[in-house]
Formats: C-alpha cells, structure tokens, sequence
C-alpha cells in the first residue's frame, strides 16, 4: 500500500450522481483499508447524513465534516475538533437569504436547522438522505455554529457569490458544489483538518492520498503527497491536482485506488 490515509469526498467523487455507491467503488475502498490504509470520508456534509455512506462501505473511523469545520469520531459520535462561527457573524448572510428568498440552513456539528422549506429543498435533502430541524426564527441563533449554507440554482448562486466577494467581513464562503455555497469560519478547510488528522496520526504528508472533485476540495488534494481530481472536476480543480482519473460516473475513485494506491 503506497498510502496510509487516503481522503475521499463524498458529493460527485465517491458517489455517482444519482447518490449511489457502486458496487466497484464499494469494493475497492474496502481493499484499500484491509491493504491497511486509514480511509477517511472528507465531506461537505455534516455527520449526521455522512454516516450513512460510511456505513455503507462497512467501514468506521474519523470524519472530515461540514468541509473541515468538524471533525468527528464515527463510532462514539463524537467531536474532535471544531471550528466554531459566533451567530452574529452570519446574522447578514441570513438576512440576505430572507430578502432574496433563497433557502439555507444553519449547523451545529450534528444538528442542521431550518426556518422554512421548498419543493425544491425538499426534494435535495431527501436525495441527501438529510434530515432537517425547523427552528423557530424568533428564537436566537445556537451556539457551536460551524457552517451556513445557501441552496439554489447556478445562476442565482453565480450572482450572490460574486456580491458577496465584495463584502468585507471575517469568514469565508466557498462554493461547495453547482447548488451550494457554504459560508463558515475563515481556518476551516478540508485542508487544514486532513493535515491536523495526518499530524495527529504520525502519517507524513507524502504518504496522504486525497480524491475530490470540487473547489472545496482543493486544499486537501494540494495537502495530500497525491491529490486526484475525478473527470467531472472543473477545470481549476483539475489543475490544483496531482493526476486525474475517470469520472465518478464511471468509478472514477475506483480506478485511481487501483492505479495510485497498490500498483
């Protein structure tokens, strides 16, 4: 086995589009942990829908959530590291969202919070396998926040981004997928929190392999002593990568395991 971690996103890398674990993918991540590598699932998702699809590989271990916000132990369901945002840090981008119309929700490590549902929305948490809490809006923010995100279309999403470049404030917003724009603390990355785990672990830096496919992945794939774009990666992705491989409609991480992990 040429790595010892190997960090894998979930969202069009691991997944195919329709949010399926193939039976291939399945099968060759489970002959990478049993070669002895620590597979690691490095997601924008938060633990509470991620688990799933660890479960699905029958596998367990630590995660890498809400794009390196959260850290979590599998098994004890418990936080390893957080980065947290202060409520009235995001309070302009909620009250955007409420002017504009558009949906978002708001998460804890384990919780995600909503204040009203679309269709549309519906429709993504159920493909998701997500599984929001209404919250009163009244209410106050919680504490313990580590990720706002906002659900739209491309173009919506194109627009409020480039405005929201132009706003001066102390966090960050990265577009986490087409659909999706995460806003959260400025130090949090799939990068920084796979290059924590590696220290945590003794595991040097060239013995990381990391696979993704979006914007949000590129600071674990420029971490990792490989980082692997899959086909349907845009092209800034691609070039943040070491080496492509096939898409993950076509068993994209499968194939680099097979051709990078153990070749």
């Amino acid at each position: 086995m040429n790595y010892d971690l190997i960090a894998l996103d979930i969202d069009g890398t691991l997944l195919t589009d329709g949010h399926v674990l193939t039976p291939v993918v399945r099968e060759a991540v489970r002959e990478a942990h049993r070669r002895g590598a620590e597979i690691v699932l490095c997601t924008g998702r938060g633990p509470v829908n991620a688990l799933p699809v660890l479960d699905e590989l029958g596998l367990a271990g630590t995660m890498i959530t809400h794009n390196g916000a959260a850290t979590v132990d599998s098994a004890r369901r418990e936080v390893l590291h957080q980065y947290s945002i202060d409520p009235a840090e995001i309070v302009r981008f909620r009250e955007y969202c409420l002017r504009a119309g558009m949906h978002f929700d708001i998460n804890t490590p384990f919780e995600m919070l909503i204040e009203g549902i679309t269709p549309e929305a519906e429709e993504m948490y159920r493909l998701y396998g997500a599984s929001p809490v209404l919250r009163d809006p009244s209410e106050p923010l919680p504490e313990g926040l580590v990720k706002f995100t906002l659900f739209g279309g491309i173009a919506d999403l194109d627009r409020v981004e480039a405005e929201w470049n132009t706003w001066s404030h102390g966090l960050q917003h990265i577009r986490s997928g087409d659909y999706f724009i995460d806003v959260q603390h400025r130090d949090a990355s799939k990068g920084t929190a796979l290059r924590q785990l590696a220290q945590l672990r003794g595991i040097d830096q060239s013995r990381v392999m990391a696979i993704g496919n979006y914007f949000n992945d590129v600071g674990m794939l420029t971490f990792a002593g490989l980082g692997v774009a899959v086909a349907n990666s845009p092209e800034a992705v691609k070039s943040a990568a070491d080496v492509l491989t096939r898409s993950n409609e076509e068993d994209g991480v499968a194939h680099a395991l097979q051709e990078f992990a153990w070749s």
